[in-house]
């Protein structure tokens, strides 16, 4: 039209209008002249928006400052914006995560071309740095965590600690650092290092004896998360996956920490073409335990020794390393539980005088070398050689004397005797696992199209060794008993070696296009596996699309779909077998199939402003439809198959986050989850183990008015109790649930040294250092007893009660926190 009206003659309107009538003459007139008047005055301002990678932007916000003019960038960064020339124009550029840019044009009278650069805003967090990436046009939540360590957590501040604050993710022991999502078991949690899967030890049976998580904190300079529909470059897992990406250190840099729980420190240096950081942590959690209903000397002792260095002779080439030992030592020696269960009109006790001891080891080394190639701008390729050993030893010897009683009488102080009796556990159980792994991947980014490809070969080699039994004595008699024969209450036998080769590869595209309606973000790909034991194939096709409509930056949808493995790793093999004088062994079963999940996921984000200050409210509802399912049950963390293909099932659900800056300058966010699961087993439905109908999670901050040197952070859980079944009975003899989770803990730190509000930089020996913080944590402020497992006691007509085991009280932790 601009162009058309250029063209005309003068001549040609004036003969147009004296054809018409005088006022149809005037109002023509004047309507021309407007139109000829406005878009003679309007140009073109256009460019490219990159980020401080000089990579092209998309989906940058660009606008006019004071007008509702506007417009955002295409997925090559290349935005084209009309408006009306002037003395000065101001153009704005804004995408969450980054720094909002303004460019002054002085006097615009024709076409410009304007090219921007953007930095990325980085909030403080209680130490906790979250940096935003863009809009979320996948299933994985990307939050960049340079430290957690002032956040009150029993694990000494862990990525888990965060994690089980999303949306749809449950924790109901804090002694352990394993998390269930969507219903699903821990064993459905994929974690990767740079790109590399993690493997865990197999024979822990409490969170008492985890020790540390593989992920240490200081070294993670990125991490992702999704909860469910996940895409092809991710393995074959059920449930969720953790992504977590080591940081490449500054020139020099360092912190240590000193607390009642242990201790931990880290160094990164970065010279030239070489850079390392390497992480030393220590734990103990003997006063977190001792807090507990069993008095009793413990010795535990959690050693973690990582590093991570990168050479790179040129722009094309990169060499790295990541190396990890851990050396967990839990010794433990009982010497009498006292516990009070029951109602307000039927209070029992439950006496326990022990002799014995358990001395468990679990000694884990890891080693994974990679090389990357850039072929060109565009392509890279890149090969990883990683290797995982583990020697696992569960060893003890513990008998108990026991009295259950119940108190009678209106005082309380009278008492009836329930049931007397003993028992006596041993196991020597051996475990030794090699794992190593060889990987092949690349990349071709074309900016309309990215595809990224992998292939693999993995061998396992493993060689397990069980033997255990428990005898229990009820009132003089030992049970069970058949009146012949002195029996034990159970027993377990196994000895296997395994070899086995495992393959897989996946192809994943993501592409973007734009329709006049809004920008879409396609992300499709198929994954295939082989295991050579039971001789499986399994293919795994999966999807995402996300969608930001035109005129509606704050709203983004996506819809997730795909199938999902859980191909069987050795626990899921094992199956027990009972002969007929009431012996047991273990078998493994080399017909197992792997378990399958169908996930649909859909779901958005809208952000917001409230109080002037920003939020982003997260909404998604998913159904999982779940087949070949292998049988298990949970005692405290140990999961136990039934090691069968037996059941069905499925899990659905809706998951909510509230994210913003409740308190003016950072960051805190609210999670609620409601969620129903149901497995078929033998014609008769039952909950998972993991089920909970609801879930509410809260990570809160805040600081002292006009003082940001003191600083709060609380983390609130409570969710619903999971499913408890009797000792070795299974689903058998029925199930009921757990009390339901309740937890809070806060912590209160106070800068010493460093921060914004500093009077200048401290003097003498003080002044090396960064940051000092003196934090004083309270773990279970509100000094819940919350339910663990239970101890199951028989009298001799064989009656079960179900004795709690609580989890650890109120608890004082103080920790001295310095980083350079």
């Amino acid at each position: 039209m601009q162009t058309l009206l250029k063209g005309v003659n003068t001549r040609c309107i004036f003969i147009f209008i004296t054809k018409c009538n005088t006022m149809k003459k005037i109002f023509l007139l004047f309507a021309l002249m407007l139109m000829a008047n406005a878009y003679a005055q309007r140009v073109t301002v256009s460019g490219v928006v990159y980020d401080y990678d000089n990579k092209p932007m998309d989906f940058v916000t660009v606008g006019v400052k004071g007008r509702a003019v506007g417009t955002f960038t295409n997925g090559q960064g290349q935005y084209s914006l009309m408006v009306q020339t002037g003395d000065s124009v101001c153009i704005t550029f804004s995408c969450m995560g980054y720094q909002r840019a303004e460019r002054i044009i002085p006097k615009l009278t024709g076409n410009v071309r304007l090219n921007v650069m953007m930095r990325e805003e980085v909030k403080e967090i209680a130490e906790v740095i979250v940096t935003g990436r863009r809009k979320q046009t996948s299933t994985v939540e990307r939050i960049n965590v340079d430290n957690t360590k002032l956040l009150a957590d029993p694990n000494g501040g862990s990525i888990e600690s965060l994690i089980v604050t999303f949306a749809g993710v449950s924790s109901t022991n804090e002694l352990s650092s394993q998390y269930s999502v969507r219903g699903g078991s821990y064993d459905e949690n994929i974690v990767y290092v740079n790109g590399i899967e993690i493997n865990r030890p197999q024979l822990i049976r409490s969170g008492q004896q985890e020790g540390l998580s593989f992920i240490n904190p200081h070294l993670t300079g990125a991490v992702g998360f999704s909860a469910g529909g996940y895409d092809a470059t991710y393995g074959d897992k059920m449930a969720s996956v953790l992504d977590i990406t080591y940081k490449k250190p500054k020139p020099l840099e360092g912190a240590f920490a000193v607390g009642l729980q242990g201790a931990n420190a880290y160094v990164g240096t970065s010279k030239g073409k070489w850079s390392q950081i390497t992480g030393l942590r220590y734990k103990t959690n003997k006063s977190l335990v001792g807090t507990m209903d069993t008095e009793a000397e413990y010795d535990p002792s959690f050693i973690d020794l990582q590093t991570y260095v990168q050479y790179t002779p040129n722009k094309r080439i990169e060499l790295s390393f990541l190396g990890n030992y851990s050396n967990n030592i839990y010794k433990f020696r009982p010497i009498n539980q006292n516990t009070s269960f029951g109602t307000l009109t039927d209070v029992r006790n439950f006496t326990v005088y022990f002799d014995g001891w358990e001395n468990d080891r679990f000694t884990t080394a890891f080693g994974a070398a990679s090389a990357n190639l850039r072929l060109s701008d565009k392509a890279k390729v890149g090969a990883t050689f990683s290797s995982f050993a583990t020697d696992e030893k569960v060893s003890y010897d513990l008998s108990g004397e026991y009295w259950l009683s119940q108190q009678i009488g209106s005082d309380g102080n009278g008492n009836d005797l329930l049931g007397v009796g003993a028992y006596l556990e041993h196991a020597r159980n051996d475990l030794r696992m090699r794992v190593n792994k060889f990987m092949l991947n690349g990349e071709v980014d074309t900016r309309k199209l990215l595809t990224r490809w992998g292939i693999s070969i993995q061998k396992e080699n493993i060689k397990d060794y069980t033997k255990e039994w428990i005898l229990r004595d009820s009132a003089g008699y030992s049970v069970p008993t058949d009146g012949i024969s002195v029996k034990v209450a159970s027993n377990l036998y196994g000895k296997h070696t395994l070899s086995t080769t495992r393959l897989s590869a996946y192809l994943q595209e993501t592409y973007k296009f734009r329709i006049h309606n809004g920008l879409f973000t396609l992300n499709a790909g198929i994954r295939a596996s082989h295991w050579g034991y039971n001789k499986e194939t399994i293919i795994s096709p999966r999807a995402s699309l996300a969608y930001i409509p035109n005129g509606k930056h704050d709203l983004t949808f996506r819809l997730a779909t795909g199938i999902y493995y859980q191909a069987p790793f050795y626990k899921e093999l094992v199956q027990t077998h009972t002969d007929a004088n009431g012996n047991s062994y273990t078998l493994l079963n080399n017909e197992i199939r792997s378990q399958r999940s169908t996930h649909v996921v859909l779901g958005g984000d809208y952000e917001f402003k409230a109080f002037n200050r920003p939020f982003k409210l997260t909404a998604e509802a998913y159904y999982k439809h779940l087949a070949n399912l292998n049988p298990y049950t949970v005692s405290n963390v140990k999961i136990e198959y039934a090691g069968t293909n037996s059941a069905k099932g499925y899990i659905m659900g809706f998951d909510t986050k509230l994210f913003g800056e409740f308190v003016e300058g950072t960051d805190s966010w609210v999670s609620v989850s409601f969620m129903r699961s149901r497995q078929q087993i033998g014609g008769v439905q039952l909950p998972l183990p993991t089920d909970q109908s609801y879930n509410f999670s809260l990570f809160f901050q805040d600081y002292l008015p006009g003082n940001k040197r003191f600083k709060m952070n609380l983390r609130g859980l409570f969710s619903q109790g999971l499913i408890a079944t009797p000792s070795q009975q299974g689903y058998s003899k029925g199930y009921y649930r757990m009390p339901s989770y309740r937890r809070v803990d806060m912590g209160l730190s106070w800068q010493a040294v460093g921060g914004s509000e500093s009077n200048g930089k401290a003097k003498g020996f003080l002044g090396a250092f960064r940051n000092v913080w003196i934090s004083l944590d309270a773990f279970n402020l509100l000094d819940i007893k919350n339910t663990n497992n239970y101890y199951w006691i028989s009298d001799v007509y064989g009656t079960q009660y179900a004795v709690p085991n609580y989890l650890t009280g109120r608890l004082v932790n103080l920790r001295l926190l310095v980083d350079f």
